[in-house]
């Protein structure tokens, strides 16, 4: 009886910790329709890259792109595809963001302008802040729910 008792136990046990509580982030297949038709209202003639961002490159800048590992400084702003602006920065001086640390989609849009270049790009969720979404304690309004694909217009001012 014991032993029927402690593998009951036990069953319940890895039961209750094999249940999948994680977030499901979207497939970018699912929001493509969302993010091309943000574009077209919004005149973007962006190229869908192979992960499901769209982008326009409106200066490409110098030769020399940035990479993964790169500081870099710019000027940006981030909309929801509603037109909320939840974030934007005009002083580079205020970034030097390390690039690795940052999320996908600017990981993959970022090194494909050099010093001087100028980028829009428009994220499935999956690229942005993904099932987690964003918290902001101090404004909610910078706050980005979760699975919610964003869009940036960003200045590569310079990076090293």
């Amino acid at each position: 009886m014991r032993i029927l008792v402690m593998a009951l136990a036990i069953g319940l046990f890895v039961s209750a910790c094999s249940k999948d509580n994680s977030c499901k982030s979207v497939n970018p297949d699912d929001e493509a329709a969302e993010l091309k038709s943000f574009n077209a209202a919004h005149n973007i003639n962006a190229t869908e890259y192979y992960n499901g961002m769209f982008y326009e490159i409106l200066e490409p800048g110098a030769t020399q792109k940035p990479t993964r590992a790169s500081t870099i400084y710019i000027k940006y702003t981030g909309t929801r595809l509603d037109g909320t602006v939840f974030d934007s920065q005009s002083n580079p001086g205020s970034t030097g963001f390390s690039l690795s640390s940052l999320i996908e989609g600017w990981k993959s849009g970022i090194p494909m302008i050099g010093k001087g270049g100028h980028i829009l790009l428009t994220l499935p969720s999956s690229l942005a802040y993904g099932c987690l979404g964003s918290k902001n304690p101090i404004d909610s309004t910078k706050t980005i729910a979760p699975n919610t694909p964003l869009f940036f217009d960003i200045e590569l001012v310079d990076f090293h």
